[in-house]
């Protein structure tokens, strides 16, 4: 699953280099539909059509700004100053897939929004270092859900990490909180994504008409941060690291 981490590390981090003020969401699905044709691999998304969605995604990267958080669907929509965007990006290469996401600020940064996304980033962080054999998956939950209301945050459960394999999303199911010592015991070789998202006053969402994006209830802004990992005899590998290791 190495190679599958380390492509989709790489798009991600090239796609938010090459984010401007001015860039359409259609040109970042572009970017990425190119990427993943060059490489030879297969989108997770494009042909998609889980239960909670209204069709097939139709394309192969999630675009959320500002108030969406979740599933942000391209479209039509011009990046200004300030824009929080949100990348999450899942593909498959030799059969083996993996998934990551990012969060980055458009032009000038508001500290509120760097908050955020600092926040989530922590709370990956802190997951993956209980992510160890013998532990439970509920270390993990609880770990992100103490970091995120520590920062003063409220935690959705209703969208969370997931087991990875030949398919992108598969069990277990890894909630965003929960209790330590609790649910299923981690085993070497399992992979799962990890995927704390927050949203700045609320923990409540609501689906846009496009039947994809997912926004916050009151209007504000959300972030999100995702690692793909398997569990080892000793740390846990993080498939996709971005260059540079993070």
């Amino acid at each position: 699953m190495r190679p599958a981490g380390e492509f989709v590390a790489q798009v991600l981090d090239d796609l938010c280099s090459r984010v401007t003020v001015g860039t359409n969401l259609l040109e970042i699905d572009a970017w990425a539909h190119e990427a993943i044709r060059a490489r030879g691999a297969t989108s997770c998304y494009i042909d998609y059509h889980p239960s909670f969605g209204a069709s097939p995604f139709g394309h192969v990267i999630c675009t959320s700004v500002n108030d969406a958080v979740l599933h942000g669907l391209p479209h039509d929509y011009v990046l200004a100053d300030g824009d929080l965007l949100s990348l999450d990006f899942a593909v498959s290469v030799d059969g083996w897939v993996s998934d990551s996401a990012r969060s980055i600020i458009v032009g000038t940064p508001r500290a509120e929004d760097r908050r955020l996304i600092t926040t989530t980033e922590h709370a990956l962080e802190a997951a993956i270092s209980v992510a160890r054999e013998g532990r439970r998956l509920g270390d993990i939950s609880a770990t992100i859900g103490q970091v995120c209301r520590m920062a003063g945050y409220s935690v959705n459960t209703q969208f969370g990490g997931h087991g990875v394999g030949r398919v992108m999303h598969g069990d277990p199911h890894v909630p965003n909180d929960g209790r330590p010592g609790r649910g299923l015991t981690l085993k070497r070789g399992l992979v799962i994504a990890i995927e704390p998202w927050l949203m700045a006053s609320t923990d409540r969402i609501r689906t846009d008409p496009d039947g994809w994006t997912l926004r916050s209830v009151d209007g504000s802004r959300g972030a999100h941060s995702e690692h793909t990992i398997a569990i080892t005899a000793g740390a846990p590998l993080v498939l996709t690291a971005r260059p540079g290791g993070r």
